[in-house]
């Protein structure tokens, strides 16, 4: 006997933005980062947090039903997870992209429908501003929130780049597009016998070694400037991109890939990660929407699934190609040359 067919999934899915912006609220407030200091009473808490009485106990009650913290009695404290990822003090905290989908992403949005029916960017450049990564590097504040969010969503990937992909095999890694250089970090970090770079625009310099200090891996990770629309990408037996390719059109990504195949010895490996969407485009919803992000937030961006980046790797001369999973929705394909 079937199961009945009930509107629980419509409601759930059509109110999921109560559920994030409670998430995101309670990142901005600094609910977790609190608790990790250790448990505290309702009173405590609500008063430290600067709560309003009306909403103060629905909003921590609220987490504690969506399984961000825990209450024993009149008690609140962090589950495992958001004390190991939402406490802004840790170096796991991954809380960078909410901050960003908080400030940035929530309000753009809004505006999906629009976006579905014009084809058209929704969010600064809609009002005549300029692109979201020139407006994001004007501003040293907003490239550090948004350079710390990359660095927020890509961990999990990056710790496992480092350790899945064969890198006895090489002695050098470009990291193009580093942002707060994470990845070429964990990767450096696993790999003792490795020495990397990251490339960028000059402007993410200071953030890059402020970070890569911090982690332990200076001496062996160090900056690359430069520009990959104008500039050829440094030489290494493995580059990397890690969450590049979906900010921009088709002939923009070919020309990325060319540019690193050209850039790598004969053997060298170009690795690709992203939230990559699965050939059949019914699975992967996480990259899928990521796509629709790129609609909203650029002018030409999308994703894409493994079997479209193997065919534009094999275009521009790559022989070898294969995806594997990382965690999560991301994915990586590795071309040989």
């Amino acid at each position: 006997m079937s199961e009945p067919v009930t509107p629980s999934r419509i409601l759930q899915t059509g109110t999921a933005f109560w559920a994030s912006k409670t998430l995101l609220s309670a990142v901005e407030i600094g609910v977790f980062t609190e608790l990790a200091k250790g448990p505290a009473s309702f009173t405590n808490l609500s008063g430290r947090l600067g709560l309003h009485p009306r909403s103060a106990r629905d909003f921590l009650d609220a987490l504690v039903a969506l399984g961000f913290l825990k209450r024993e009695g009149d008690v609140y404290s962090n589950s495992p997870d958001s004390d190991q990822f939402l406490d802004r003090k840790k170096p796991s905290y991954v809380g960078g992209i909410l901050e960003m989908a908080n400030h940035r992403l929530f309000h753009h949005w809004a505006h999906l429908t629009e976006a579905l029916r014009t084809g058209l960017p929704q969010n600064e450049m809609k009002g005549g501003g300029e692109g979201v990564f020139e407006t994001l590097y004007a501003d040293p504040a907003r490239l550090k929130e948004f350079l710390a969010a990359m660095s927020g969503v890509s961990r999990g990937s990056n710790m496992e780049i480092a350790r899945k992909f064969p890198w006895k095999e090489c002695k050098t890694f470009v990291d193009v597009g580093t942002a707060q250089g994470d990845l070429a970090v964990q990767i450096a970090l696993a790999n003792p016998h490795l020495e990397g770079s990251g490339f960028d625009l000059p402007e993410v310099a200071p953030v890059f070694e402020e970070y890569v200090e911090a982690a332990g891996a200076a001496g062996r990770v160090s900056f690359r400037p430069g520009d990959f629309f104008t500039d050829p990408l440094p030489k290494a037996d493995v580059i990397l991109m890690g969450h590049i390719l979906h900010d921009w059109d088709l002939a923009t990504k070919k020309m990325l890939i060319t540019k690193a195949y050209e850039a790598l010895p004969e053997g060298g490996s170009l690795i690709i990660y992203e939230a990559l969407i699965d050939d059949d485009r019914s699975q992967n919803a996480f990259g899928l929407m990521m796509s629709l992000n790129m609609l909203i937030e650029t002018p030409g961006g999308f994703d894409f699934s493994g079997a479209d980046c193997a065919s534009w790797m094999k275009e521009a001369g790559f022989r070898d190609t294969r995806v594997e999973h990382l965690v999560g929705p991301d994915s990586m394909i590795i071309a040989t040359k």
